[in-house]
């Protein structure tokens, strides 16, 4: 079997023209860039969203090459974080998107075999979003679309969002999810947002996709969760009972915990016995490596942690550090 290039699915990255567009329009909108002591810079919006310290690694593309060098990570799919673009009104959302996905595409034709990226759209919006997504999809580099968890009030559910999912299908661009941190007053103690606010976020966002039917009416579309399922998949028996006893929860023809194989994960668990689990229940081909780089909870080794697990065959191991990614994304070889 031939060796696949290992592809960490789940890397993040702040071109400095998204930042920019922040610092000099963000406060119509209620966002700003700013400075501590130090110099690093966050990104706030509001009273509640902040994000940072925004490092170097984020930004230069240098240091990050070098950090897969050292990692022995061949490529990087470049994806926005928090705080995305939603907050911001229509019009500078899409150009936070343009600007976004103009950079993930330049990244790409500067080092083709390295970076590739997952485009922003203004899902806030739709039309826009449809509107991005035609765009987005013909710039090199482009092999997936990156949402959160949530957009605004709106559930991913949500029926307005059906024809954005409807073309991305159409277009073969597999759907990537990721958590925006539930703000709430018993979370804000020992980075209970992040430990327990986030895996629980990405378990609602994907039940509502299989109890709002999005999976059952996008059959080929492809959608990724972060953090190896973040609490979905413990959460599978209970769902399974909801929708046995509970006249609200059967919306669907089948039990939840069967949709489970029709996401596919990253390896950011932090612990084997987990992974291992996740791996017995989706499937050794539903799982693709990542890392969440370049935070400071990010997986510092990611090859390491998916070669080092003895419970899986070398053709295994292969699989989950780049042979699902480039089946995935449609990379050559794949």
């Amino acid at each position: 079997m031939p060796i696949a290039p290992t592809i960490d699915i789940h890397a993040h990255y702040f071109p400095e023209s998204y930042i920019k567009l922040i610092a000099d329009h963000g406060k119509r909108c209620g966002a700003t860039v700013v400075a501590d002591v130090s110099g690093a810079r966050f990104i706030q919006v509001g009273l509640l969203l902040r994000t940072g310290p925004i490092t170097a690694p984020f930004i230069d593309l240098g240091e990050r090459l070098k950090a897969m060098d050292q990692q022995g990570v061949k490529m990087h799919a470049l994806s926005l974080t928090q705080p995305m673009v939603y907050w911001a009104d229509d019009d500078l959302s899409m150009q936070l998107c343009v600007a976004f996905n103009d950079a993930v595409s330049a990244a790409h034709k500067a080092h083709p075999e390295r970076l590739i990226g997952f485009a922003c759209l203004p899902f806030q919006s739709p039309r826009l979003a449809l509107e991005e997504l035609e765009r987005a999809a013909r710039l090199p580099g482009i092999r997936g679309i990156y949402v959160a968890t949530a957009v605004r009030d709106r559930e991913l559910s949500d029926r307005s969002f059906f024809p954005v999912y409807e073309r991305m299908a159409e277009l073969g661009l597999p759907l990537f999810l990721h958590p925006m941190m539930i703000n709430n007053e018993r979370l804000k103690q020992y980075y209970l947002i992040n430990l327990c606010g986030n895996p629980f976020d990405t378990a609602i966002a994907a039940a509502h996709l299989i109890f709002g039917g999005v999976l059952d009416a996008f059959p080929k579309l492809e959608v990724c969760l972060p953090h190896a399922g973040g609490a979905l998949p413990i959460l599978r028996g209970r769902m399974d009972r909801g929708f046995q006893l509970r006249g609200e929860c059967k919306t669907i023809k089948r039990a939840p915990s069967e949709y489970l194989k029709r996401f596919t994960y990253d390896t950011i668990s932090y612990s084997e016995p987990v992974l291992e689990d996740l791996i017995k229940l989706a499937g050794v081909e539903r799982i693709m490596m990542g890392s969440d780089y370049c935070f400071d909870i990010a997986y510092e080794e990611p090859v390491k942690v998916v070669t080092g697990m003895k419970s899986l065959t070398d053709e295994q191991k292969q699989m989950i550090l780049g042979g699902n990614a480039l089946r995935l994304l449609r990379l050559a070889g794949g």
